[in-house]
């Protein structure tokens, strides 16, 4: 029988960030089914405790931090409330992230940084604070979220394609360099999910939501989207001692699209 204690994740401290809807929401979720100290971190401080009271409702010790990642003091911040509160951290999922579906020529300058400072830089910000803590515990599991996209390119959305190419190869280099440490960082690489993002690249491209959603799904060995839940696992098996000895990976969740 399989029970919490089968992913070592009892007790843990988790960190997710982006984590107040769609894949965070579910990672959340799913790791404190699982019996882990979750920290919801995310910059709608609205849906963020609304998502935390209905979680604490049902039992689950979860609490919500608000956070801009692309903030350094705002990511300081995050790291002094977890040292002070819980002395260490096991777990940083970093998956906050935005897009822009536009061209390089239609980008606004402040589309691109706006896209590359919370999908990129954000990963490299909270990183920097927590990876030291994490480091002082005695280790722990990092897991970033890439795309597909970040391993093949794709349509009018160039600020994005070039963040999620860079969420890999940072993941491989981090692996590298804090393993000493017993730190293993893995990338996590979804397909299209039906998630708020997803929903938003429909308004953006001017088409209409159903449609794009049937359309996202086409081509897909599996033949649906995904959902939130289905990258949460993904997650959770990185994040757990199911997986202890991978690091320096991409792991692709994307129901076949890229096979």
């Amino acid at each position: 029988m399989i029970t919490q204690d089968y992913f070592g994740l009892e007790d843990k401290v988790c960190v997710v960030t982006g984590g107040a809807s769609g894949i965070g929401l579910a990672a959340v979720t799913l790791l404190a089914e699982v019996g882990a100290k979750v920290i919801m971190v995310d910059i709608n401080q609205e849906n963020g405790q609304k998502a935390v009271a209905e979680l604490q409702r049902k039992g689950y010790r979860v609490e919500f931090l608000r956070c801009d990642v692309s903030n350094g003091n705002d990511c300081i911040a995050v790291r002094d409330h977890i040292e002070k509160n819980y002395g260490t951290i096991d777990v940083l999922f970093n998956n906050a992230g935005v897009i822009r579906r536009k061209t390089v020529v239609d980008l606004e300058e402040s589309d691109w940084d706006l896209v590359i400072d919370v999908s990129l830089k954000g990963i490299y910000l909270l990183s920097k604070y927590l990876v030291p803590l994490m480091a002082s515990g005695g280790g722990g599991s990092i897991i970033n979220t890439g795309s597909g996209w970040g391993k093949k390119g794709g349509d009018q959305a160039a600020a994005y394609c070039a963040a999620k190419a860079g969420v890999v190869n940072l993941t491989k280099a981090m692996a590298i360099d804090h393993g000493p440490q017993n730190i293993r960082v893995n990338c996590i690489c979804p397909g299209d999910t039906d998630t708020p993002l997803l929903r938003d690249e429909a308004k953006q491209l001017q088409l209409k939501e159903d449609d794009f959603l049937v359309s996202s799904a086409k081509g897909r060995p599996l033949e649906r989207l995904g959902t939130p839940r289905d990258i949460a696992k993904g997650v959770l098996f990185l994040a757990s001692d199911l997986s202890e000895w991978v690091t320096g990976t991409d792991l692709i969740v994307d129901g076949g699209g890229l096979a």
